[in-house]
């Protein structure tokens, strides 16, 4: 009865809860890696940038969680989960064949879903690409449970810690290759920098708008003349302060960038103030916020 306390069973159950979690967030992970290097023509950018989010929380979970799982299966391990005769305690024998019905029912459901979204439309190469990647993540856990259930470790315990290394090995590898493909922590906070001045100068627009049409057509001549009281938006952190120039076509609107944008951004898109016609068609190019590196100045042409 020594081996059926309380901290035994808690370090088992959480053992497998956290090797769930980590199997999940892996093949969650890869899923966004594949959607990320075998893009879609039907995707939109948001689809993409979604992916790279996941990838990322893909990533801290599996950090956390697979070398918890690590910690708590060593510690189950030595809290002689076995008895005398060298097979099973009940207790652990009901956990393991518990992780087996979670992990066929994961199995089965990831399936369930990549056959909805491959007939939704979605590319054959990701599709075979992603169940092949669910196969070998769930169902090698699964094997290696089913073997555990069956005492085959217990006979194997070489093989085991070769499987395990061998595990380890892989999803070092695939977090490596996740951080290789979702871009730097600086590289994503200048991107976001970068959009916070593309709302900016979308405001500033509006504004400009609504000058143009209150006062007959004239253009502002600076940016302040729009703003009233209300203080004019700033550049973020120490990049240059935006520059408002009238043309005889109309106007420019310059900003410097960290990063290129993405074509079809729709949160890069600026938004007409009414929708009525006249004054969607008072600014013939509104809706153009693609940019390279460096100083961008869009021009906008008012009729």
């Amino acid at each position: 009865m020594e081996n059926h306390t309380a901290k035994h069973f808690v370090l088992q159950l959480g053992s497998l809860a956290s090797l769930y979690l980590s199997l999940s967030f892996l093949t969650l992970l890869l899923f966004s890696l594949i959607n990320i290097l075998l893009p879609d023509a039907a995707d939109s950018v948001w689809q993409y940038e979604s992916a790279q989010g996941t990838a990322r929380l893909g990533i801290a979970m599996v950090i956390v969680f697979f070398p918890t799982y690590l910690i708590l299966t060593r510690l189950v391990n030595r809290s002689r989960r076995k008895n005398p005769k060298g097979t099973y305690l009940g207790l652990t024998r009901w956990l393991i064949y518990l992780s087996l019905l979670v992990g066929g029912a994961v199995l089965l459901g990831d399936l369930v879903a990549l056959i909805m979204t491959f007939l939704e439309g979605e590319i054959t190469e990701r599709f075979i690409f992603k169940a092949s990647s669910l196969l070998v993540v769930i169902g090698s856990a699964f094997t290696y449970y089913l073997l555990d259930a069956r005492g085959y470790w217990i006979k194997n315990e070489r093989k085991s810690i070769i499987f395990g290394l061998a595990s380890v090995i892989v999803v070092i590898a695939i977090v490596i290759f996740g951080f290789m493909n979702i871009g730097s922590p600086s590289e994503v906070r200048e991107a976001k920098l970068d959009q916070i001045q593309v709302n900016d100068l979308r405001e500033i627009q509006w504004r400009v708008q609504e000058h143009i049409m209150t006062n007959d057509g004239i253009l502002p001549a600076t940016i302040e003349d729009v703003y009233d009281e209300i203080a004019v938006p700033t550049a973020p952190e120490d990049r240059p302060a935006y520059s408002y120039e009238v043309t005889e076509q109309g106007f420019n609107l310059c900003a410097t960038f960290s990063s290129e944008s993405r074509t079809n951004d729709i949160y890069s898109h600026a938004r007409p103030i009414s929708p009525s016609d006249e004054i969607r068609h008072v600014i013939t190019n509104p809706d153009n916020w693609e940019h390279g590196v460096g100083e961008i100045c869009f021009e906008r042409v008012v009729k």
